[in-house]
Formats: C-alpha cells, structure tokens, sequence
C-alpha cells in the first residue's frame, strides 16, 4: 500500500473520509481496514459492516477479505447493499414496523398495478409512473406523507403525496414493503425510537461505507443514526464520480459530513493505478471546471501511452464503421481480447448501430441492459409462486401465480373471489383456501383454484426442509410452469433458453443456506440485472452510468456531440456539472487506448439535423489529443491500414 491508503486503513480514531479519485485502490483500502480492525483493534467482525451499492461490489468485496483473512475470523461479517442492510433490519424489527414473517418486496409493476388502481380511472402511463417517481422521490428524502404533502409545490406533488398515504396504507394491507421502504421504514423507526438508535451501534460497532458520494438524503441519515454522535465509520468517495443525481444521490452529502461530524479526518488517494499519464491529465482538466470543496490531482507512474484519439465522423453510421473496423485492426494487430474492449455512449438507443457494424464483422459482443433477466416472463411467474409461499397476503404475486399456468380460473371468477375476499377482510389466497367461499365459484374454477392451493401447501411444507435452490427447481417442477413453457415455444431451443433462464435463478441461490421463502423471496427483490454473472470474452456495449467501477484496456466514448453529452436539457436547465462527472468517468474507464467520436449530423424523423462537437471535447489537454486532420501522413497510413484489416475480414466472411 501507498502511504495515503495506509493511512486510511490505520486511522480508527473519529469519521473517516476517503477521496479516492478514479483507480486509486479503494476497494483494497477497505478489505485491508476490515483485516485491521479484526486483527489489530480486536473488533470482532459480527460488529463490522461494509456497504458498498450493488450486490456485485458486495460479493466482490466479500471474496477478497475471504481471501485476505481466515474464515473462522469473518463469521457475521456483514457486507452488502443499503437496501440489503435495511431489509436485515426490517426482518428483525418486523414486529416495530407491522409487518409480519415472511413479507414482500415489490417491484415496480406491483407498485404501479397499485397506484393505478388508486389512481383515476384513465390516467395514461405516463402519468402513474410520473406519480410513482414523486412518491419514491418523497420516500428517498425520508419524508412520510404528511411531510410530503405540506413541502409539495405544485398540483402534482399534491396529488402525489395524497396518494402516497393510501399508497402506503395498501402495502400495509398486503404485508408488503416496496424498495424504497427498506431505508425509509428503518430510518422512521431510528427517528421515533431513541432506545433503537444504541441497540443497533451496538450490534454494528464499526461502519465502512463505499460510494458515499451517491448516498441519498434518507441513506445518509440512516448512516448518521448507525455510526453515531461519534462517527464510527470510514467512509469512501469520488465527488467526480457523482452522476445519479436523476436517482436521488446527493454528493453534498460529502460537505454535509464534514459539517455534521467537526472532527472528521479526509484523506485523499490520487495515485492511479489504472490509466496512462495521457488519460489522467485530460480527466483531470476536464473535471477542473467543476466546482471543487476537496480538490484532487490524479497521477500515474504508467507513461504516457497513446495520444486521445478524436474522431469526426460523418454520421453514426460511419462512426460506428469506424469503431468496428478499429477494434477488429486492433484484436489483430495488437492481440487484444474482446473482453478487454468497451463502446460507451449516454443513452441505450445508440446501441443499435453498433450492433449492426460488429455483427457485420463477427465481433462478438455483449450489450448491458438489454431486457433485464428478471424481467422475463418465465422468471417473473417462478418469482410469483416464491413470493406466495412466503406471504399469503401478496395479492399481486397471486394473481400471476395462479395464471402460471392458468388453471381454469378465469378473470369472472377472479373478480368473485375479490369481491369476497374484500367483504370478509382476506387476501385472495386466504379467500381462495375458504372452502365456503370456493362453493360459490363455478365447479370448474373451484376445481382449478383447489388444485392451485393444493399445491401451494405442498410447497410451502416442503419450504421447511430444502435450500432455496432445490425449492426453486421444486416450484418450477411442482407448479407446472415448466410444462407450460414447453406448450408455448414452437422449437426446442426457445424451450431450452427458458429452461436455462429458470435454472440460472436457482443456481443463484446454490450456496445460500437456511431460511423459508420469505427470505429467499426478499433476496431475490433485491437482486438486479447487473448483479449477473461476467459476459467473457465480448466486447462490452454499455451506457456510462453502467460503466462506472469497470475498467478496459481500450475504450471508445462515441456520440460526443452538445446535445447527447451535455444532453439537451443539461444544458437548458443548467446540469452541466454532472454531465461533466459522466464524461470523466468514461475517460477513466480506459487503461491504454482511448477513442473519443462525434458525428457531424444524425436522422431523426426523416430530417437530418447538424450536429457540433460536445464542449467538452475543448476541455481536454490539445498536447494529449490527436484529431482527425492533425497529422495528414499519419490518418493517411492508418486509414489504408484499417481499410485493408476491415475488407480482409469482410472477405473471410464471404468466403465462410
């Protein structure tokens, strides 16, 4: 370790704050204080959490201190997610916030489905979601309803807040909680209860917080009400990092800590570990022109390696022609491999010309958040069946459960049930286990709804005994949905795609232990697209928020045009600064080889539009960056070159 990163891993005296500028080595600052606090300050490692904003860091991180310190000195130590934290706290304060065993989490269509149903009778889609995202933006802000409501600005906010009080009272109803509710809940009880406040610090005695710039209003309170009046915790962050503002981060959470916590330490980390000498001082230029409370300088020992390519395209075609072409050249020429390749752009729309042109050239390739695994049908309705065993009072997991696959229970008979269900105060699953109210239904949907709870119970016995591994393939095996995909696809190899989608959600749960489906239901909830498995050796298409935390050895930045990055309403509306953060973290994914493009004019509804050069392209150091025109001999032989590596691999093709 450097002498600041041993600083930071030795200093347990107050609040820490690390600045760790891009590549500096965090993750191992924070691996190294776990080992520290363990075997030099004889803080057990049950009293220690790590909180990192993904399931991904979290299990990466948790593997390097499984390999940096003896098993047997890391049992309980937590490390995971916020959300993962608060979902820990709610299970064990379940009675504090009314909530019973075994309650759900939903997802964003069941909070929809509910809002919808509360809402106006037709209000267009857009409209919910716009109300959804008030509500969650109050709940990421700590705010109850009332709160909400007397801050609330406009008509729409009004509205929005009325909605969020029965909003929430509904969830209540459904023994359910929706992800936002996994701070705020937590956080409301810490407010209300000063005895919980001890009680947890107790529990986790020492807290290391890694992100800390993309912290939101009610996380940060939640870590002041864990770590204390007196700061047990060493926080680490990039301020030049922040760029999910639009999600609720707050990086003056950074300057707030300071206030907050007088006595706090800060320690920079501004040695790179990870780009050349070129790349670094355009980040460092480029971000400059923010505004800085904690200024930092980047440096490397690496040299200065390639010149910043800048290229001007004609078009998006042409420029993704020219991309291709270049990384075909360069896993040849250079014998890179695909993996170590990555196509940057600011929105997922410009993917598909990309596409296009590597699949023109075989490239193989990976796109980040395309249709989110756990957005598939087959893993949605598998989901549903969990989340019924788990909590029988989860309605919107009910009703996908009992068409998956559908058992002669059609919507009459489902508004029937409902509307018994709804005058004798059950949940339909309980309506649908009332022997008395099952009479009332047609012999067909009586038969149908029996055998769906027949098997529901079998399942849910059988909850007791297995992992959630063999309780998933159980569900898929035991419900029929496994029979029902097999009915619906036409080839044997949509069939198997399905079934491969439905073992990969068992075999994320292979090594968990313990617990019923509740448990099981709850961590599923929390996981996301990204927390899946690498892609291998393909080069990686994704946006620059996907980006962040990932590092290639070449990295093309395309689509630098004012008006895509800035976007547009940046501009207008005066975001520039977090644009500027969006782009210096696409520079600092790059290791060796930097490509910066933009296009001179784009299509859009049939009319072509002329197009300028993003502004912070000007930003950047000239010495560092070598243009389209700067160096005529140089384009000229690079131009044959690629052209020549571009048509031989069109003429393989055509050969193939």
């Amino acid at each position: 370790m450097n002498a600041p990163q041993k600083a930071a891993v030795e200093y347990t005296d107050g609040p820490l704050l690390v600045l760790a500028g891009a590549g500096s080595g965090k993750t191992r600052v924070i691996t190294e204080k776990i080992a520290h606090l363990i075997s030099h300050k004889k803080c057990e490692a049950k009293h220690i959490a790590a909180i990192t904003f993904t399931n991904k860091s979290a299990r990466e991180m948790r593997e390097r201190v499984s390999k940096r310190i003896k098993s047997d000195k890391t049992e309980g130590l937590t490390v995971s997610t916020f959300h993962s934290l608060g979902l820990r706290f709610l299970q064990i304060e379940a009675h504090r916030a009314k909530l019973r065993r075994g309650f759900s989490i939903f997802d964003t269509d069941d909070q929809l489905g509910i809002i919808k149903d509360l809402s106006a009778p037709g209000l267009k889609n857009d409209a919910l979601q716009a109300l959804h995202g008030l509500i969650s933006q109050a709940k990421n802000n700590g705010l109850s309803p009332d709160d909400a409501f007397e801050l609330a600005k406009s008509a729409r906010e009004r509205e929005a807040a009325n909605l969020y009080d029965r909003y929430q009272a509904r969830l209540q109803t459904f023994n359910a909680v929706d992800f936002d509710d996994l701070i705020r809940i937590p956080l409301m009880l810490l407010d209300q209860d000063p005895d919980l406040a001890p009680a947890w610090r107790e529990r986790l005695r020492y807290l290391l917080v890694d992100e800390c710039q993309d912290t939101n209003g009610a996380q940060y309170r939640l870590l002041k009400h864990l770590a204390g009046p007196n700061g047990r915790m060493t926080c680490v962050g990039d301020d030049d990092q922040s760029i999910y503002a639009w999600r609720g981060a707050q990086p003056e959470n950074l300057e707030l800590m300071a206030k907050d916590y007088p006595n706090l330490k800060v320690i920079k980390l501004e040695q790179n570990y990870r780009c050349t000498g070129r790349i670094l001082r355009s980040a460092n230029q480029l971000i400059a022109k923010n505004p800085h409370v904690h200024l930092k300088n980047l440096w490397s020992q690496h040299g200065d390696g390639e010149p910043i390519r800048i290229w001007g395209c004609t078009n998006n075609e042409h420029e993704a022609e020219r991309v291709a072409a270049e990384i075909h050249y360069l896993k040849q020429a250079k014998e890179i491999p695909w993996g170590e390749f990555a196509i940057l752009f600011r929105g997922n729309h410009q993917s598909r010309v990309l596409e296009k042109a590597l699949q023109l050239l075989r490239i193989p390739y990976h796109l980040t958040g395309g249709t989110a695994f756990l957005d598939r049908g087959e893993v949605k309705d598998t989901l549903s069946w969990l989340r019924v065993l788990a909590n029988p009072d989860d309605d919107a997991a009910f009703l996908r459960a009992i068409a998956a696959p559908k058992r002669e229970v059609g919507g009459t008979s489902i508004e029937k049930l409902a509307e018994m269900a709804k005058n004798a105060e059950l949940s339909l699953a309980n309506a649908a286990d009332n022997i008395g109210m099952i009479k009332q239904l047609t012999p067909r949907a009586a038969s149908g709804l029996h055998e769906f709870t027949s098997i529901v119970h079998q399942l849910r016995d059988l909850s007791e005994t297995l992992t959630p591994a063999e309780l998933t393939r159980k569900v898929i095996e035991k419900s029929g949905l496994l029979a029902m995909i097999r009915a619906q696809c036409k080839d044997e190899a949509s069939y198997l795609r399905r079934k491969e989608n439905l073992e990969e959600l068992a075999q994320w749960f292979e090594d968990a232990r313990g617990g019923g489906p509740g448990e099981l239901a709850a961590q599923l909830a929390l996981i996301s697209n990204a927390d899946r498995g690498e892609p291998g050796n393909q080069v990686r298409l994704m946006s620059l928020h996907a980006a962040k935390g990932l590092e290639f050895r070449v990295v093309f930045l395309v689509g630098l045009e004012d008006g895509n990055l800035p976007h547009e309403r940046s501009i207008e509306e005066g975001g520039l600064e977090e644009e500027r953060r969006l782009m210096y973290v696409g520079i600092t994914r790059a290791k060796e080889r930097l490509y910066c493009s933009h296009s001179a004019e784009v299509k859009r509804w049939g009319a072509v539009e002329h197009l300028l050069p993003s502004r912070f392209l000007d930003e950047m150091p000239a010495a560092d960056c070598l243009r389209d025109g700067a160096d005529p001999e140089r384009d000229i032989a690079e131009k044959k070159q690629r052209g020549k590596a571009h048509m031989d691999a069109i003429a393989a093709l055509l050969g193939n």
